[in-house]
């Protein structure tokens, strides 16, 4: 039997993946099982490496882990990449580090690339420029070095929340050390800023749709 690591950042990029699974949240990380023929464990623990690192510690703490995928949202570094879209990366490049994480036979043709800080446009187009890439994230280069250290399978499925574009707020000043969104300081800043509205809006639509497209994604390619 198979024992396969799912790695998010937040719970509503799992939401169509783990419907219906046991759920069970200790220690700041929120985990999910599944058993079928396999087994099937995801995990969050919040934005970052740090917090990736922590997730994927609570599912390898019961059992080794088989295969393991980095799934959630990402930033379109092109204007090529539709937003709500999910893709099956070639690979990610850690931006601190540049350290390269291939993904095994059957990932797509773009490149992810993992920052430290969530990319504003111009970052994002310094990112596209430095690295050829497609799509940035926060977490999958900390996934992609602990499968490499223990010899395991690593994709990476990433859904686009938001455009090469889009004009948000920084999001950085509301995540907390630990990886966790302040929901109710960023939607009291963004409620008197309407400047930010429209984006907002589309990325939460966006997020929707890249979550169900994450999930289809990945069923498709382990039905494969």
């Amino acid at each position: 039997m198979t024992r396969t690591a799912i790695i998010a950042a937040f719970p509503g990029e799992l939401r169509h993946i783990v419907r219906g699974w046991q759920h069970e949240r200790r220690n700041g990380v929120d985990t999910w099982s599944h058993r079928d023929d396999n087994l099937y464990v995801a995990a969050c623990a919040g934005a970052g490496q740090p917090a990736a690192t922590r997730a994927f510690a609570a599912v390898e703490e019961s059992a080794p882990i088989d295969l393991v995928f980095s799934v959630g949202w990402a930033g379109a570094l092109t204007a090529d990449v539709p937003a709500g879209s999910a893709h099956n990366a070639a690979g990610v490049i850690d931006t601190a580090t540049g350290e390269r994480f291939r993904c095994d036979a059957g990932a797509g043709p773009l490149w992810l690339v993992t920052n430290a800080k969530v990319a504003d446009h111009s970052e994002k187009l310094r990112l596209a420029t430095t690295y050829s890439a497609a799509l940035v994230d926060m977490e999958a280069a900390a996934i992609g070095r602990l499968a490499a250290m223990r010899g395991i399978p690593f994709y990476s499925i990433k859904g686009i929340s938001d455009g090469l574009t889009d004009k948000l707020p920084d999001f950085n000043r509301f995540l907390t050390p630990g990886g966790q969104l302040q929901m109710t300081q960023l939607t009291l800043f963004a409620l008197l800023r309407p400047i930010y509205w429209p984006a907002l809006i589309r990325m939460g639509d966006n997020s929707r749709m890249a979550s169900q497209s994450i999930a289809d994604t990945l069923r498709d390619f382990l039905d494969e």
